[in-house]
């Protein structure tokens, strides 16, 4: 069983993905102000003492401690370390994204110290975003000084900052006033926050501050693990993640049996790490097990590398979804440049890695079969060296492996395509997925909500959110490439209205009759979609059309309507037969977000 000490962003971010596993776990949090959706998850309210802790450990055979815990909470942190020594439990530390340190504010190493600070930079009036538990450490500075404090407006808040005797008058509530509202209405010489990283507003709370004209003074987040509990005759295993994958990861790792299913690597996060362990091994003369990967949502990861002769790679783990490519090794050989073409990192494409043929994708043909997202992973990550490089990216088997995939349908030709959106692999199932979409249906169904609200996965149902701004979070839910056995279900369960969300990649092979979706299934029907063109008045010739979103610039503009209504009048036969007595409504969704019914 796992306990997770949450109560924050990150906390939120565990449950996500936590629930994803369909095993229970426990979610404590200090109080019972974050309300929490839990399925599978129970919730702890009310904070627990290192003696409260250990029996709770003992009584429900806790076997891994996950710290999703505020910076700040230091004690908290020291307890739950001191829980790990003793009991000789893992531990991993969910800790947040911190960005860089700006150089035009003033570090502060606690609280003593930013007082001192705020008296050398003679600070009369300030505005503190430290919250209601540091009025009474900053006492002697409030005692001097006008000072106002931005609390939350919770009863518990308010009679702590009572209790410490600072005035009423001069505290403001996050509801009402943002920073820059408060800043306009205060005129502060400064204010004081924490270093509360990308999901504590840092970011914007100085830089709306320096806009301004104020200045910003930061009180250092304490250092973790806290160096006066380390025991040198006890070990404790602590994992450092910053974000839902390296949970995921480091769960699977220390407690494999949590997840029924192993997530796993993409053919991009394997190809950059194998680059930036190219760049260790030949500009630091470094070879570590282990390199660092920032994954595109901004989140680190470890990922495992080897070396060659002059290169290193990665064996790529695809996890528990079935997925050709997995266990072939990825390499990257990286050379220092002369930066004269204007570009820092240049990235190459080497044997195993297929050739762009045709019009439609990232690059133009004739380019090396590397899409957006893992180029901009490689030259993010590579940065950090500082100067520019050329990266060959290699696949020995991947001209092989390519005869097993759509690759040489869709005119990429001579090896692999190096992929991947998010950078992980989540595994697939179909049965277990299909049944989380129907325990989804069931909890949409008795959250009361009107209408049920399906989509292919996130952006689609961003999109989609709204139309439908009243409905609650359980009211959506993703089909991934099951549309037909998500409506048929929706049927059995008894959903009366089912709101139909598709971009148009899965949309045309719909509308051709798949009510599964998924490319391992098939491909669009290019003569199925002349068809509806024709039949929505439009002449076009796509014969070089490699991915269904290209017709939004191929079709005029004035046209787009009328095909996109012969698309959903397809969709709609289809679909109806199958979704028996749900009302059932259709959204098309354009690639900015449009949306046709």
């Amino acid at each position: 069983m796992i306990l997770v000490f949450g109560g924050t962003t990150e906390g939120r971010m565990a449950i996500e993905a936590l629930e994803a596993a369909g095993s229970p776990y426990y979610y404590s949090t200090r109080g019972d102000v974050q309300q929490v959706s839990l399925t599978h998850g129970i919730h702890l309210k009310g904070g627990m003492d290192l003696q409260e802790m250990m029996a709770f450990c003992a009584e429900h055979d806790i076997r891994l401690l996950v710290d999703a815990a505020h910076p700040f909470a230091e004690n908290l942190h020291k307890n739950l370390l001191q829980l790990a020594l003793q009991l000789q439990l893992p531990i991993i530390r969910f800790d947040r994204i911190y960005p860089s340190r700006p150089q035009d504010v003033i570090w502060c190493k606690d609280y003593q110290d930013a007082m001192q600070r705020l008296e050398e930079h003679a600070t009369q009036r300030l505005l503190a975003l430290t919250g209601v538990n540091t009025i009474v450490p900053l006492r002697p500075y409030w005692s001097r000084h006008e000072c106002w404090f931005r609390i939350l407006r919770r009863e518990s808040s308010i009679r702590l900052a009572e209790q410490a005797g600072f005035p009423e008058d001069h505290l403001a509530y996050y509801e009402e006033d943002e920073t820059d509202a408060l800043i306009g209405h205060l005129h502060p010489d400064a204010i004081l926050t924490k270093e509360s990283g990308v999901s504590g507003g840092f970011i914007q709370k100085v830089a709306t501050a320096l806009a301004a004209g104020v200045k910003v003074f930061a009180v250092e987040r304490p250092a973790y693990p806290p160096q006066d509990v380390i025991d040198k005759d006890k070990t404790v295993t602590i994992d450092l993640v910053n974000g839902p994958y390296g949970l995921r990861r480091a769960v699977e790792k220390r407690l494999p049996a949590f997840y029924p299913l192993h997530s796993g690597l993409t053919t991009g996060t394997c190809a950059t790490a194998a680059a930036v362990a190219a760049s260790y091994a030949l500009l630091r003369k470094e070879t570590p097990h282990d390199v660092p990967v920032v994954l595109p949502n901004g989140e680190k990861i470890e990922v495992p590398v080897v070396y060659g002769d002059g290169f290193a790679s990665v064996i790529k783990p695809s996890g528990d979804d079935p997925d050709v490519t997995n266990g072939i090794e990825i390499r990257a050989t990286v050379t220092p440049i002369d930066s004269a073409n204007g570009q820092d990192v240049v990235i190459k494409g080497g044997d195993g890695v297929g050739v762009f043929t045709l019009p439609g994708f990232d690059y133009p043909p004739g380019e090396a079969a590397i899409n957006k997202s893992p180029r901009r992973m490689i030259r993010e990550n590579l940065a950090v060296f500082g100067m520019p490089l050329q990266v060959v990216i290699s696949v020995p088997e991947g001209e092989e492996i390519a005869r097993r995939t759509f690759n040489p349908r869709l005119g990429i030709e001579g090896g692999i395509s190096i992929i991947g959106v998010s950078g992980i692999v989540m595994p697939f199932s179909e049965d277990a997925f299909i049944e989380s979409i129907r325990k989804c249906l069931q909890v949409a169904k008795a959250s009361g909500a009107p209408r049920v609200v399906i989509n292919s996965g996130a952006k689609s149902e961003r999109f989609v959110r709204s139309c439908y701004p009243d409905l609650p979070q359980q009211a959506f839910v993703e089909y991934g490439n099951y549309i037909g056995e998500t409506l048929k279900m929706a049927d059995e369960i008894g959903v009366e209205s089912v709101t139909l969300g598709v971009m148009l990649g899965k949309a045309v092979k719909l509308a051709a009759g798949q009510l599964d979706t998924h490319s391992r299934r098939g491909t669009m029907d290019k003569a199925f979609i002349s068809q509806m063109l024709t039949e929505a008045g439009i002449k076009t010739d796509i014969t070089s059309l490699t991915l269904a979103r290209d017709l939004w610039n191929i079709i005029p503009e004035e046209k787009i309507p009328a095909f996109c209504s012969v698309v959903i009048g397809y969709c709609q036969k289809h679909c109806e037969p199958v979704a028996g007595n749900c009302r059932l409504t259709i959204l098309l969704i354009g690639e900015n977000g449009e949306i046709y019914s």
